[in-house]
């Protein structure tokens, strides 16, 4: 025996004086890992070793002729998931469960119990209810661009039927009113009577002035009522053919009698009003006459408390609905302006007596019908500007379109 210790163990493989590491075997399994058998059942690998408490190390596993340990529960096939696994009969996504169908969320607004709030939009969507294709209702986010597409979409569909509408309801009694004011002027007799005294008073002063004023009163009490005949008819026409539903001039004629006596007393009321707001102060009635705007189309639409509705609608959306009504009234304003001048212009060269001869008489006429039709393009802004306004504030307040629109005309 030696007093000396036992040489050291050499460390375990083969001695590389190099230090190179053998090259691996990229096929070979891993650690103790069975190899892949493509021939395996799809979803689960091979069959795993079986799990024997006398082995030293190694992973665990189970199989399904392991004498002791885990084994697969049963009604378990080694190779796949328990056999009808799943949700219980009953559990799970309710039948149409998923997402909603195509064209916008379900009724109730974005979000599950809330509402639509109006004037909310999001680029490419429209609320449920409200079609962002409507030839009449401007859904909410297009803005000024949209609510002029549908003016213009509204005179190109209907001005075959709108003009003549408006030359037999606006142009002409208009004119006739205006020939006939030409023909009661008593301002040439007064200059005759007074001399050219200028504080001198006429002759039948009183009795001249009463019967210019009950014409002209009288007068503009039937202008009104037969141009509510018009607006209504022509509230008519623009809504049902952007329904697609059929009209014709007859059957809108005879709408606009059936609605224009209700039209013409509201309307009366509105002029009262407006007027008083002018004689205090001319801004009350300025502020009157856009706040009152709405109030004819909530008649012929809703029939329930014009002026309590146009006051609302004004001011829920003031901004918007004040631009609409300042373009629409400027325009049509400076357009009616115009053609005032030219008929003041035409008719200065007949005197103040255009009817103490025939011929003067008929170029006095000539140019009032002449004048009296250039104010037509003015008449018809006014109207389907006032139609499509209505449409886009309902469409603010709530999902509308066409459709039920004409639906509520009757």
């Amino acid at each position: 025996m030696s007093d000396q210790p036992p040489p050291a163990a050499p460390p375990p493989g083969p001695s590389d004086p190099s230090g190179a590491q053998p090259p691996s075997d990229p096929t070979a399994p891993h650690g103790g890992q069975p190899r892949w058998d493509p021939a395996a059942p799809q979803g689960q690998a091979g069959p795993q070793p079986g799990w024997d408490p006398a082995a030293p190390q190694g992973q665990a596993g189970w199989g399904p002729n392991a004498p002791q340990g885990w084994g697969p529960p049963p009604g378990v096939s080694p190779a796949g998931y328990p056999v009808g696994a799943g949700y219980p009969p009953g559990i799970g996504y309710p039948p149409g469960a998923g997402y909603p169908p195509p064209g916008g969320y379900p009724p109730g607004g974005p979000y599950g119990g809330q509402h639509w709030y109006p004037g909310m939009s999001l680029p490419g969507w429209a609320p449920p209810g409200l079609d962002p294709a409507d030839l009449l209702v401007t859904p909410p986010g297009l803005g000024l661009s949209g609510w002029l597409d549908r003016c213009l979409g509204a005179v190109r569909r209907g001005w075959r039927i709108l003009l003549p509408i408006l030359l037999l309801t606006q142009v002409l009694p208009a004119a006739a009113l205006s020939v006939l004011s030409y023909g009661i002027d008593p301002s040439a007799e007064w200059e005759t009577s007074t001399g050219g005294d200028p504080a001198a008073l006429p002759d039948n002063f009183v009795s001249d002035l009463a019967t210019v004023l009950l014409v002209l009163v009288g007068g503009s009490l039937v202008l009104g009522f037969v141009q509510g005949v018009g607006w209504a008819a022509g509230t008519w026409v623009v809504t049902r053919q952007a329904a697609g539903e059929p009209v014709g001039l007859g059957a809108a004629l005879r709408y606009g009698l059936r609605r224009a006596l209700g039209l013409w007393g509201w309307t009366l009321l509105i002029a009262v009003l407006v007027g008083l707001g002018f004689c205090f102060c001319v801004l009350p009635g300025v502020y009157l006459a856009f706040a009152l705007s709405m109030a004819g189309p909530v008649y012929l639409y809703e029939r329930d408390n014009p002026i309590g509705r146009s006051f609302r609608m004004f001011h829920d959306r003031l901004g918007m609905l004040l631009g609409r009504l300042a373009l629409l009234f400027g325009a049509v304003i400076v357009f009616s302006v115009v053609v005032s001048v030219l008929e003041g212009v035409g008719t200065a060269p007949f005197g103040t007596d255009p009817f103490a001869a025939a011929g003067s008489a008929a170029g006095v006429v000539a140019v009032i019908a002449v004048t009296s039709t250039l104010a037509l393009p003015a008449h018809l802004a006014q109207l389907v500007g006032l139609v499509v306004t209505y449409a886009e504030q309902r469409g603010q307040e709530a999902p509308v379109n066409s459709a039920r629109l004409a639906a509520e005309l009757g």
